[in-house]
């Protein structure tokens, strides 16, 4: 995360991982199975929709072994997430967590913002 790391603020943390937000450089840190990816906005959404988009019920119904994991290369971004029908579970809580945050920070800084004016 380099010089970065100064100006992160966390926006949603499970004991599985956690979501930054990096005002200077515009983008969102994303900590989750033992490594660190940036995601500028609309990256971060698009991943957030492919984990959501992974059929679990599937994973947990098909006995086949190719069943048990999904991998995702998400969009701009160099890492590869290797994920078991729990992985993608934990991320979907972290990811569905952050999203929340990110919309109600929006919410109240409109409010905020109304108030003002």
């Amino acid at each position: 995360m380099g010089t970065a790391a100064n100006t992160l603020v966390e926006i949603f943390r499970t004991e599985f991982g956690a979501v930054y937000q990096c005002n200077r450089y515009d983008v969102y840190w994303v900590e989750f199975a033992g490594g660190f990816s940036s995601f500028k906005f609309s990256d971060f959404f698009y991943l957030k929709q492919r984990v959501e988009a992974i059929d679990v019920v599937e994973m947990a119904q098909n006995p086949a072994r190719v069943a048990d994991v999904v991998v995702l290369n998400p969009l701009c971004s160099d890492r590869c997430f290797v994920l078991t029908l729990t992985d993608v579970l934990h991320f979907r809580e972290l990811l569905q967590g952050a999203k929340v945050m990110i919309e109600l920070n929006s919410i109240i800084n409109e409010s905020l913002h109304g108030m003002m004016v």
